[in-house]
């Protein structure tokens, strides 16, 4: 028995059909990793509350100008501020800017503060965009 020819109807039906998987899964990985965000937000956010006073803000700002803590930990709340991105937490920010190239043996990185000093000036955040003004 001969196969009859594909149609271009035939292949319009692929295309859609391949289309919407294709969103369906962009929309489920857009999802996750939104909540893989505000997940990580979250556990930061609780770990500077835990030592210093004020909302969740006030502390990540403290822990992010704390000598006391390593400058990964420190890195991980300038990262959490970024995300957060309320503007309280431009002065500390800026403050460790330098300018220069990263040097993450030594200070915070000047990557991660250029990006956090971004978002709280604004920036666009597309993975805040179903967390950040929520329950978070």
């Amino acid at each position: 028995m001969e196969r009859p020819a594909t149609t271009l109807t035939d292949w319009r039906r692929w295309l859609v059909r391949t289309g919407l998987l294709l969103a369906g899964v962009a929309v489920v990985l857009y999802v996750g990793i939104s909540l893989a965000v505000a997940s990580a937000v979250r556990a930061a956010g609780e770990a500077a509350t835990r030592e210093f006073p004020g909302d969740r803000i006030a502390a990540l700002v403290a822990y992010a100008d704390s000598s006391s803590h390593t400058l990964s930990e420190r890195n991980r709340a300038v990262w959490a501020l970024g995300q957060l991105g309320d503007r309280r937490a431009l002065p500390v920010l800026e403050k460790y800017i330098t300018g220069g190239k990263c040097r993450h043996d030594r200070e915070l990185c000047q990557h991660e503060l250029a990006k956090a000093v971004r978002l709280c000036r604004g920036g666009s955040n597309l993975t805040a965009f179903l967390w950040r003004r929520g329950s978070l």
